[in-house]
């Protein structure tokens, strides 16, 4: 009988668990599969935000549009490229996973500001953000009007 309960307890544990953070998971899993890598990245992330921030960041990726998609990608690229490794290998690689994703975009003063925001428990170095920004802009997103002939 008391093997009957405990087996109650944990089955209405695990449904409860599930349903209560089914959002974030979707959330989580809907920028991961986009990008092609397993949600590991992207929790990782969360969990170096805090609590707080990590909350805000799940409830902005929640939104169903292409452009908080995007950000949040951009988000990503930053914490893995200008804070986590910032090695040239890691910056091609996660160029061509936004771009095979159709998530490539040419880092704005906004893309900064909203991964300063995020990533503020972290205390990253805004200059190193902008440095970043400069250098990804520079070898990604060539100049309007600049063609290259091959």
């Amino acid at each position: 009988m008391i093997w009957l309960i405990l087996a109650t307890l944990v089955v209405v544990f695990a449904i409860g668990f599930r349903v209560l953070t089914s959002g974030s998971r979707r959330a989580i899993r809907r920028l991961s599969e986009r990008l092609g890598v397993t949600p590991m990245p992207v929790e990782s992330m969360i969990d170096q935000m805090g609590k707080a921030s990590g909350h805000e960041f799940i409830r902005y990726l929640e939104r169903p549009d292409e452009a908080h998609l995007l950000n949040a990608a951009q988000v990503l690229l930053i914490w893995q490229v200008g804070i986590v490794d910032g090695s040239e290998q890691n910056l091609q690689y996660w160029h061509r996973l936004l771009s095979k994703a159709r998530l490539s975009a040419p880092l704005t003063d906004g893309h900064i500001r909203q991964a300063f925001g995020f990533l503020r428990e972290l205390e990253p170095d805004i200059q190193e953000l902008n440095a970043f920004q400069q250098r990804y802009n520079t070898l990604f997103m060539p100049e309007e009007g600049v063609y290259w002939l091959h």
